[in-house]
């Protein structure tokens, strides 16, 4: 079967100038990095590229300057926590294109690595300006685009310069996309799918695409309650968009053209207040009194959701079903969390999931770990798993 995208496999390094488009978008306190995750993703690439003898040239942005320059959005700090992790120098040019990065670059030795100065200090950057993208172009031999994280943005570094030098997606895009094609492009069937969080009209082409491509729906989070609104169900004073209950029905009906079967709560965990250790009691879906509101699914929905998992192969994971930051409202969505990793490791299902919640709840529940994969890049994936052509991935397609 071939390769629907070019990878390293593909091209030669050795002795070329390689622009390698990274997320280095972390978190930093006091001009230190406080958490170095999205470091780490692109580690072994960096170390490949420089192993076989490539010199390689960080792309990367930081914070949102606005298209000028600003120390404040200055990656130099960046550059050292890079150092730290790969434990190998990394030098710093204090631009991205002109002159300074041109010169620095001529310096450079086959395998040494190199992080131009934060890509979005010009307006080019964010508009794909083709002018800023010769710029870059000029830089590099090959172009390797490593932040799927950054891959649903058409900017210059993203997208532009990958139509001007020979292009390939490294470790970390790679793996994205395998996982992704192994959950929804050609997956093993049953498929599910668990869509949580709080609101409908933030996943709405989430929904409608998926229900063309699963066989299952599981919905969970604040969603579930306007759908169970839009049954007729008392939600009490739960998070609800009530104005979406035509949207949930008319979901609910596309459902059942396309014989995707959706999976709503038949029970819930509720309480008065919302705040840690409430006092919380587990009633059946639509006995919800009108001071009580729905903070999590209870255990009769857990257990069905537990035997559906037993018999599906693939599953793609968006979303907590509960408040899972509040206890004891964590309680399902860990609950599940642990049965997909042990079903994961055992071999009998793959799992992936992503979104920013998500991936916080299965690190909180300790599973993470076992997951088949677990995508870091929330915009990005939400967009992928809404069937949307990400422009960073469909320039390094096989022509």
């Amino acid at each position: 079967m071939s390769k629907p995208f070019r990878t390293l496999d593909d091209v030669n390094v050795s002795g070329k100038r390689v622009l390698l488009r990274v997320d280095l978008n972390v978190p930093t306190e006091n001009g230190r990095v406080t958490d170095t995750t999205r470091i780490e993703r692109v580690a072994s690439t960096i170390t490949e590229i420089a192993d076989k003898g490539g010199k390689v040239i960080m792309l990367a942005h930081f914070g949102r300057p606005k298209g000028a320059r600003n120390e404040a959005f200055s990656l130099q700090p960046v550059a050292a926590a890079v150092a730290d992790v790969i434990k190998r120098p990394v030098a710093f040019a204090t631009d991205c294109i002109g002159e300074t990065a041109a010169a620095t670059i001529a310096k450079m030795k086959n395998g040494d690595i190199l992080l131009l100065e934060n890509t979005r200090f010009y307006k080019g950057e964010e508009k794909n300006d083709p002018a800023f993208v010769e710029e870059l172009a000029k830089l590099g031999d090959i172009y390797v685009n490593d932040a799927f994280s950054a891959a649903h943005r058409a900017h210059a570094s993203t997208e532009g310069v990958a139509h001007k030098l020979p292009a390939c997606a490294g470790r970390a895009m790679q793996a994205e996309l395998e996982a992704l094609t192994i959950a929804l492009g050609n997956p093993e069937r049953p498929v599910a799918a668990i869509v949580g969080g709080a609101k409908v009209s933030t996943k709405l082409e989430l929904l409608g695409n998926l229900i063309k491509k699963v066989d299952l729906l599981l919905i969970g989070g604040g969603m579930a309650n306007t759908f169970l609104f839009a049954q007729g169900k008392q939600v009490g004073k739960s998070l609800c968009e009530k104005d979406m209950a035509d949207t949930a029905r008319s979901i609910l009906a596309e459902a059942e053209n396309t014989k995707c079967r959706i999976v709503l709560p038949v029970d819930a965990t509720v309480a008065k207040e919302f705040k840690a250790h409430a006092q919380a009691r587990v009633v059946d879906a639509g006995h919800v009194a009108e001071d009580e509101m729905i903070l999590d699914i209870g255990p009769k929905s857990v257990a069905a959701i537990e035997h559906i998992l037993g018999q599906i192969k693939t599953l793609v994971w968006n979303g907590p079903f509960g408040a899972f930051e509040t206890p004891p409202f964590e309680a399902a969505t860990f609950a599940i969390a642990k049965k997909v990793g042990t079903l994961t490791s055992e071999g009998k299902l793959k799992a992936i999931a992503g979104g920013g919640d998500t991936v916080a709840a299965l690190n909180e529940a300790g599973v993470a770990g076992q997951f088949t994969y677990v995508s870091a890049a929330g915009g990005a994936f939400l967009e992928w798993m809404e069937g949307k052509a990400l422009p960073g991935v469909e320039a390094l397609r096989v022509k």
